[in-house]
């Protein structure tokens, strides 16, 4: 029989990185200031393993890569305009906030079973995919919590590179601390990878993927299970990381005695107050 796979991949929307972002605390906790103002896009890390998706399913015939996403449905519908350009996929839309402070188990139960869900999935071909980290929800954990709920225990995580030998082994590329990376062999599917970058350049928008995949994924926005997902914690204080520049001018320095004003600082450097 010839070798194919279920792709599934977990993504969700982020404010465009270019946006100024602020926090407010409400009476449901914290949120962006104008979050839903916000132009949006697919989070980068997921991106990387739609991209890395599409590309294995193209070079073995009868695979299919499915997109699950938690997100506002309007704000997705927007996004998808664009992405469904990119690679042929199915969409498995859930309609709920994408905040960063939604709760990783309640965001991770609810993808897990919008993925239990989906029509002729072969758990036995399943490989799930998703973003090693996220821009938004960067607790690191999400992604691991879906595959350990559907049953998924081989996972690597840091991918960078996979390749599939003729036996339907994986050779997965991984990276570690220190600028190091291993390889890991896998026996096959099912599998988890959550990517970090990938080796592969952002496909150009080809139209005619772009109608194939909207004549799916509009229905697909209009079935969209309302999901709502609480923050599950409660916080004291949130604030956006505080942007710091320490500078000091300083005249008639030799350069040795500049090097060693800054192997001071590196020493000891000036802490946030």
């Amino acid at each position: 029989m010839p070798l194919s796979f279920h792709i599934v991949v977990c993504g969700s929307l982020v404010p465009d990185p270019l946006q100024t972002l602020d926090v407010a605390v409400g009476a449901t906790g914290p949120a962006l200031k104008n979050e839903q103002m916000m132009p949006a896009v697919l989070d980068p890390w997921a991106g990387h393993a739609l991209y890395e998706a599409a590309h294995l399913a193209a070079q073995f015939a009868g695979s299919k890569v499915w997109l699950v996403s938690l997100s506002p449905k309007a704000k997705l519908q927007q996004v998808m305009m664009t992405v469904a350009q990119k690679a042929p996929f199915e969409l498995v839309a859930l309609d709920g906030s994408a905040s960063g402070f939604t709760d990783a188990t309640e965001t991770a139960i609810a993808l897990a079973e919008a993925i239990e869900a989906i029509p002729g999935l072969d758990r036995s071909k399943l490989l799930l995919f998703g973003g090693w980290e996220s821009a938004s929800r960067g607790a690191g954990v999400t992604l691991q919590v879906v595959g350990e709920r559907l049953g998924i225990f081989d996972q690597f995580q840091g991918v960078d590179e996979l390749k599939v030998d003729s036996d339907g082994s994986l050779r997965i590329l991984e990276r570690l601390e220190g600028g190091q990376q291993q390889i890991s062999v896998c026996a096959g599917a099912p599998a988890l990878l959550g990517w970090a970058t990938g080796n592969l350049p952002e496909p150009r928008n080809n139209p005619q993927v772009g109608m194939t995949n909207m004549r799916t994924i509009m229905p697909a926005l209009q079935r969209a299970k309302p999901t709502p997902v609480s923050s599950g914690v409660s916080y004291s204080s949130v604030t956006l990381p505080e942007q710091r520049r320490t500078t000091r001018i300083v005249k008639d320095l030799s350069a040795d005695q500049v090097a060693e004003d800054i192997v001071a600082w590196l020493g000891n450097p000036p802490q946030n107050p």
